[in-house]
């Protein structure tokens, strides 16, 4: 898995250190839901069971391989 500059610099947020990387991971393999953005960047979300099940947004770049941004989304219903 590749990350930007900026992934790697919001990471440092203590709102954003408590993400996992298997996390990241599960959700890229295994979104629950998938939308792509005008600008060609994915957004896949899934459920967190760790988290008491949380969503986790992970936006992709358009390679579908380069992680862009990852937080918990307090806005998605699914």
């Amino acid at each position: 898995m590749k990350f930007t500059q900026y992934f790697l610099a919001t990471r440092q947020r203590p709102d954003r250190l408590i993400i996992d990387l298997e996390w990241i991971e599960y959700t890229v393999n295994n979104p629950l839901k998938e939308e792509i953005q005008t600008d060609g960047r994915i957004k896949l979300w899934a459920s967190i069971p760790e988290m008491e099940g949380r969503y986790l947004r992970v936006v992709l770049l358009s390679d579908r391989e380069t992680v862009h941004n990852a937080f918990f989304d307090r806005s998605f219903k699914p």
